[in-house]
Order: C-alpha cells, then sequence, then structure tokens
C-alpha cells in the first residue's frame, strides 16, 4: 500500500513538531536552575519547622562546647 508523498510529508511534519514539544518540555524538567530552586525551597521548610530547628541548634550547641572544652584542655 502505497502513500502519497503529501501524507508522507504531513506525517513527518506532525513528528517533528510531537518531537519538538517533547524536547522543550524535557528541557525544563531538566533544568538546573529549577532542581537548585525546589532544592532552596525544601530545605527551608524543613528549617521552619519547630522540632527540626531545635533539634539542629541543640547539637551545634553541643559541638561547640565539645570544641570549645578540647581546645581549652
Amino acid at each position: 500500500m502505497a502513500r502519497d508523498p503529501d501524507t508522507i510529508e504531513r506525517d513527518i511534519e506532525q513528528a517533528r513538531e510531537a518531537l519538538a514539544a517533547t524536547l522543550d518540555q524535557l528541557s525544563v524538567k531538566a533544568d538546573p536552575k529549577r532542581f537548585v530552586e525546589q532544592g532552596k525551597s525544601s530545605v527551608q521548610e524543613k528549617l521552619s519547622d519547630p522540632r527540626v530547628r531545635y533539634v539542629l541548634i541543640g547539637v551545634g550547641a553541643i559541638v561547640t562546647i565539645a570544641l570549645v572544652r578540647k581546645l581549652f584542655r
């Protein structure tokens, strides 16, 4: 079953447009800046939780006390 050249050209053009759209979507999803922004917002969200914040403050205080004790011994 032979197809006429116009139909083949239309099919090729549609395939090109679909491929271009897919590549555009992939470039948006794989943008490194987007990953950095998502990481920043995720960390900020976690640090805004008082339980996490106070645990980190406590760990920082313990580490600081341990370092000061080691320096002055």
